[in-house]
């Protein structure tokens, strides 16, 4: 329903009224769920689908949609990037808070350890729910909450801020953990853990339970952390398809935040890697893809034969060399359950008969979790699968994945023996030189509602990072899995997340009085450039390129916007005055003088989206604040291929005479798009500072 209500009115009593007119005496039968009322206005109640409809055309209601269920989204990494322990850091990281929306936090971590730090900052006003002596806040973890609208909790779930899953734990200590030596999964990844900003607080809201993570709760905790006052909203969850910006609880949410001055970090999904798989892609947040860094791991099968052959998995544990029987999933189906070798080949649950895997290697032909393997008593599980292998796995038991050539080495020699052997080898860790470079499956672009806007919007390390984990969740998440660890290895746009939150607290804590756009700016225009010949879907996977935090302390120069520039870039995206102002709870007018278009929204990136091979002409309009040297001039270079388009700058020179001044450029683009997707850049340079911005045009999406 908008902004909240001023004047102190009663958001509940407004509430129980509205469904009142709407329902009259079967009022009664409609109990609110929930109430949001800190931030922003709104409520959550249990309705029909007619019933949906007509609350939908009431007065005072900006959209109505369903509690629909979103997905989560893993310390070499900072180092990798050049941001070493020793960087320079603000005296004032401990005032910034970052708020991680997430699975909870394990709050005894060695990561979340508070020596040292003094009282929480006087702005925050949140609280810790300690649900009866379970959890306990400190001076690091300076607050925590949970929420589950509909009351409903599984057998597996902790009724409190404690995370059961380790996910929200890994989050929240890859962006503000604290340093921990001597950290390692069982020797592997060793060495000091340690978060983006281990001086900063960390804010704690419980969103996600074990059946996945709710819009009624999402929502109601980005009310609680804008009025809580946190600086920065990391959320590494996202939704199975895209949805419109005002039917999506992540969008409003952001939107809200940005308002209130808090930038909102998202992951881009784990879709990939075809084209126009994001789900986060409001151009007031930062979306964040997922790259990968100089660790990889691999693990070798041996046969009986003596033939060796090489997968991939984090495999911690060890067989000793010892020879173990082998056998095809096709070869051993549960019959009496009904299966056939159609499913037993593929490892698929409850497929696999105990009397005939128990003890032996399972080949499967398919790339799965290994819980079945695990459940029907096998020793190991060897995968072949045509899946990509540019991220290795943690399996419940000794495990490797091998592409369709190999794997079919192995299916042939366990079918030319009576008594085909096997072992699997614990894994090794080796330097990837081609890092970095984004990983297959994080989502791509272009933006799938409003392609104008380029999206991933920058990557991050997101593939084999170690942080703090959950001493309840085994290593591999699963069920009969015995190890449980201080640390684990994990990969995702999830993980890819907290590291962009944590360069935006970095960058806050030097710049306080920077807006969510700015903020979002430095960080972009900073990144280092990423080459299309290893990522071929170019901008479409890396966004700007890849997070360089040092860099985005001092950009030079910010493209920057407040609440008005994006009202006017949804007036011109086609939603109406009366829509707005419900949003806005002001006088918010969209008329031909305030339209704004997508080419005109001041965003530090360039794309043009055209549906057919055509010539194109579009001019971009940019304004950029001087945030470098009071007296300063920069001249554009553009960077592109050789072809049909044309690229200019005007003004090409922008002559700054003080701090905070702004100055304004166009960019046109003229000519054909000769293929589906053209990369060019644009960069400002003053000899000191170089303000990079990717351009992008491209034909179609396939």
């Amino acid at each position: 329903m908008g902004k909240k209500p001023s004047g102190g009115s009663s958001t509940s009593s407004l509430h129980n009224s509205m469904l009142q007119d709407a329902f009259g005496s079967e009022f009664d039968m409609k109990s609110v769920l929930c109430t949001y009322k800190r931030s922003f206005d709104g409520f959550v109640v249990q309705l029909t689908e007619e019933e949906a409809s007509k609350m939908a055309g009431m007065n005072g209601v900006v959209s109505v949609f369903p509690n629909e269920k979103r997905d989560l989204h893993t310390t070499r990494s900072w180092d990798f990037m050049g941001f070493s322990q020793q960087v320079e850091r603000s005296a004032s990281e401990s005032d910034v808070i970052i708020g991680v929306l997430d699975t909870g936090i394990w709050p005894e971590s060695e990561s979340f350890n508070d020596k040292g730090f003094g009282p929480p900052p006087r702005k925050w006003k949140g609280n810790c729910q300690t649900a009866g002596g379970n959890f306990t806040c400190n001076n690091k973890i300076i607050g925590a909450q949970y929420y589950r609208s509909d009351g409903l909790f599984g057998p597996d779930d902790i009724v409190s801020p404690r995370d059961a899953s380790g996910h929200g734990t890994h989050t929240a200590s890859t962006a503000a953990g604290g340093l921990v030596n001597r950290a390692s999964l069982f020797g592997f990844a060793s060495g000091t853990a340690r978060g983006g900003v281990p001086s900063a607080r960390i804010a704690v809201y419980k969103i996600c339970w074990f059946d996945g993570c709710y819009d009624a709760d999402i929502l109601a905790a980005f009310d609680d952390a804008i009025a809580d006052g946190v600086d920065i909203i990391s959320l590494s969850v996202g939704a199975a398809t895209p949805k419109d910006y005002f039917n999506d609880s992540i969008a409003i949410g952001a939107f809200h935040a940005m308002r209130n001055g808090v930038l909102t970090v998202n992951s881009a999904g784990n879709q990939g890697p075809d084209r126009a798989t994001i789900t986060n892609f409001s151009p007031w947040a930062l979306s964040v893809a997922a790259s990968t860094i100089d660790r990889k791991f691999f693990t070798k099968v041996q046969l009986g034969n003596n033939m060796i052959y090489e997968g991939v998995s984090i495999n911690t544990f060890d067989l000793k060399n010892e020879m173990y029987p082998i056998i095809h999933g096709g070869s051993a189906p549960n019959t009496t359950g009904n299966f056939t070798w159609a499913s037993s080949r593929n490892c698929f649950q409850n497929s696999l008969d105990r009397n005939l895997v128990k003890g032996k290697i399972v080949l499967c032909d398919r790339l799965v979790s290994g819980r079945e393997p695990l459940r029907a008593g096998a020793v190991g599980t060897v995968l072949r699968d045509n899946a990509p292998n540019d991220d290795a796995r943690l399996f419940p038991l000794p495990a490797s994945y091998l592409d369709l050539v190999d794997g079919s080495k192995i299916f042939v020699y366990v079918n030319s023996t009576s008594t085909p052997t096997a072992t699997i080898f614990k894994s090794k860790e080796a330097n990837d030189s081609l890092a970095p470079y984004v990983v297959s499956f994080s989502s791509r672009g272009p933006n799938p509602i409003t392609p104008d806007i380029l999206k991933p919007d920058i990557s991050a390390p997101g593939v084999h990072i170690l942080a703090a984990w959950s001493l309840i969740s085994p290593v591999s998440q699963t069920k009969g899995d015995n190890r449980f660890v201080p640390f684990n290895i994990i990969s995702g746009t999830s993980m890819a997340c907290p590291h962009v939150s944590a360069a935006a607290a970095y960058v806050k804590s030097f710049h306080p009085t920077w807006s969510p756009a700015a903020i979002k700016s430095a960080l972009m225009t900073t990144a280092f450039p990423m080459s299309s010949g290893i990522n071929l879907d170019a901008e479409f996977a890396y966004g700007s390129g890849h997070l360089n935090p040092i860099k985005a302390v001092d950009p030079g120069l910010v493209y920057d916007s407040e609440e008005l520039d994006y009202i006017k870039f949804l007036c011109g995206q086609g939603y109406g005055t009366q829509f707005l102002q419900l949003v806005t709870r002001d006088n918010t007018t969209c008329s031909e003088a305030t339209n704004g278009t997508v080419w005109g929204l001041n965003y530090p990136s360039f794309a043009l989206f055209t549906s057919a091979s055509t010539t194109v002409s579009r001019v971009f309009n940019r304004t950029v604040t001087n945030v470098g040297s009071p007296m300063s001039i920069y001249r554009a270079n553009v960077t592109a291929p050789a072809g049909a388009l044309k690229i200019q700058v005007n003004p090409n020179v922008l002559s700054f005479k003080s701090l905070g001044q702004k100055l304004s450029f166009s960019l046109t683009i003229e000519g054909t798009i000769d293929k589906s997707i053209v990369s060019a850049s644009l960069e400002w340079d003053d000899g000191v500072h170089k303000v990079r911005s990717p351009i992008t045009a491209f034909v179609s999406i396939s």
